[in-house]
C-alpha cells in the first residue's frame, strides 16, 4: 500500500529556510533530456518524462512525453555541447507549429548574431529541459 505525506511547507532542520511546496512543484523541471545526436538515429543518453525521439531532419527532433502536458503553453530550453572551435554560440529554438501536450520538437542552429546564417548543426551531445504544468 502506498504513502501519502501531505504538508503545505518544506523547511530546514533548523527552521530558518523554508518553501512552499507549490512552488517546488510549480518550479520543477517537468522534463529533461542529455541526447545523443552523433547517431544516425537522436537518442537520449539520460532523461526524465521524455520517450521516443523523432528525427525530423538535420538537428530538428521531436520528443514525446511519457506523462503528457496540461496544456501547450510550456516552455522549453535548450543548449549544444561545444564541440571543437568555432561553435559557441549555438542555440535551441522551438517550432512554430509546436509545442503539443504530448510532444516537444526542438532544432539547433547557429544564430545570425553570432555571425553564423541560422543554418542547422548536429553536435555530438545536447541539453534539453521543458518547464510547465503536467496534466
Amino acid at each position: 500500500m502506498a504513502s501519502i505525506l501531505r504538508v503545505n511547507t518544506l523547511t530546514d532542520a533548523s527552521s530558518n529556510n523554508s518553501i512552499a511546496t507549490s512552488f517546488v512543484a510549480g518550479g520543477s523541471a517537468k522534463a529533461w533530456a542529455l541526447l545523443d545526436l552523433d547517431n544516425s538515429t537522436p537518442a537520449n543518453f539520460d532523461s526524465l518524462n521524455l520517450g521516443s525521439v523523432t528525427d525530423n531532419g538535420t538537428a530538428d527532433m521531436t520528443q514525446n512525453f511519457t506523462s503528457n502536458m496540461g496544456n501547450a503553453n510550456y516552455s522549453h530550453a535548450g543548449f549544444p555541447m561545444a564541440q571543437g572551435s568555432g561553435v559557441q554560440g549555438r542555440t535551441v529554438s522551438g517550432h512554430p507549429d509546436f509545442p503539443t501536450t504530448s510532444a516537444v520538437r526542438h532544432q539547433y542552429g547557429y544564430p545570425s548574431s553570432t555571425g553564423g546564417n541560422g543554418q542547422a548543426y548536429e553536435d555530438t551531445q545536447a541539453y534539453l529541459i521543458v518547464h510547465g504544468d503536467l496534466a
